[in-house]
């Protein structure tokens, strides 16, 4: 029996928060989600890394009150760490790295753009939009102002649909000019501002911004049964005494299983390789109200000396697993069934889900797939 869930971190796609249909995507605007989740880390600023784990109706966060557990195994003994094929992470790009090669992906699905006088530059999509170069705006707003007029009358008569218009930092002035030709906000990075224009009078069917954030937690045992926990400096878990697995919001173009390695590592010193990925949350009106994507790893210690990160965390320590579930705080939290499948899998009772090295059969990119596998042997 196979149950499969694929992380496609590489593109991160919008949700609909009624439907959660995966939205459409054009060639060119793979390159605009690609970069999302980047985006969602300049929103969140990874304040408090409990912002997209362990958060409470206390700090102003509704929880859905589901933690979806993944696939349970019927049988007692199931795949054992030894027969787990761990993925090696890769290294993370620096952010000037991944600027670059968002620019170099930019550059390949970039066509020639048209040229005509008195005419924004501008590539057709494969919805019947259309790209305006970023790279040829005009740097005078009035100049603006008149070919973006005129463009619009032409595109309106040639029935094109939705309009793309990334501004770059250094022509913000062109913003509040767009704005008032009725161009609305898209998304901001800090190099630039997307702006997005609907030309028929039909309701708008262009991809809306990124709608979640993506969270990763570790849960780190060693062979005397003791967790590896920390105690934050900031975020809504600052001076409560609780101690809580290593958590964080992951990077653009990163995948949960290296987040989850990354995290650790920040948080503690504590080198780890991945094992499986037990359940996962989804939980709505956290950060600048975004929805929340919360996955819960366990990962095995390869290291074991704590260097605790002053930046961020008070305390981190190697605790005893009776004395850190038996917590007064996770008494009474939904996150209890958390650490009951964190046990499970211990105990090897339960098995979740292994990451697996694959490549999107749609944009020719690295994925990473992960599965669960059951032994009905």
């Amino acid at each position: 029996m196979m149950v499969a869930l694929s992380i496609h971190t590489s593109l991160t796609r919008s949700i609909s928060n009624s439907s959660e249909v995966f939205c459409k995507r054009s060639r060119i605007l793979e390159y605009f989600w690609r970069v999302q989740i980047r985006k969602v880390g300049f929103c969140a600023c990874k304040i408090g890394y409990s912002i997209s784990s362990f958060k409470t109706n206390l700090s102003g966060y509704t929880t859905s009150g589901i933690f979806r557990i993944v696939q349970p195994c019927t049988k007692k003994f199931v795949m054992s760490y030894s027969k787990k094929q761990p993925l090696a992470p890769s290294p993370l790009p620096s952010e000037d790295e991944s600027l670059i090669e968002d620019r170099k992906i930019e550059e390949v699905l970039r066509e020639p753009f048209e040229q005509e006088e008195g005419i924004l530059p501008a590539q057709d999509d494969e919805y019947d939009g259309v790209i305006v170069d970023p790279n040829n705006l005009p740097y005078d707003v009035n100049d603006f102002i008149s070919s973006l007029k005129v463009s619009l009358s032409k595109w309106r008569k040639q029935g094109k649909k939705g309009v793309w218009i990334k501004v770059p930092i250094t022509h913000a002035k062109l913003v509040p000019a767009a704005i008032e030709e009725g161009f609305w906000y898209h998304h901001a990075e800090p190099t630039y501002m997307m702006l997005t224009y609907w030309i028929p009078q039909t309701p708008c069917t262009l991809p809306p911004n990124a709608s979640h954030q993506v969270g990763v937690g570790g849960f780190v045992l060693n062979d005397q049964n003791q967790v590896l926990v920390v105690q934050e400096k900031y975020g809504p878990f600052r001076g409560t005494g609780v101690w809580k697995i290593p958590t964080g919001v992951i990077h653009q173009g990163e995948d949960i299983f290296t987040g989850a390695i990354r995290e650790i590592k920040e948080e503690t010193g504590v080198d780890t390789q991945f094992i499986e990925l037990v359940g996962f949350r989804h939980s709505h009106h956290a950060t600048f109200e975004k929805s929340d994507l919360f996955f819960l790893c366990i990962l095995r210690p390869i290291s074991f000396e704590i260097v605790v990160q002053e930046l961020e965390i008070d305390k981190a320590q190697w605790m005893p697993l009776e004395d850190f579930v038996s917590q007064s705080y996770y008494e009474n939290s939904s996150l209890k069934k958390m650490l009951e499948i964190c046990i499970a899998s211990s105990k090897k009772i339960y098995s979740g889900f292994s990451a697996v090295q694959t490549k999107s059969t749609t944009s020719n990119l690295p994925t990473v797939s992960y599965y669960n596998i059951a032994d009905n042997s």
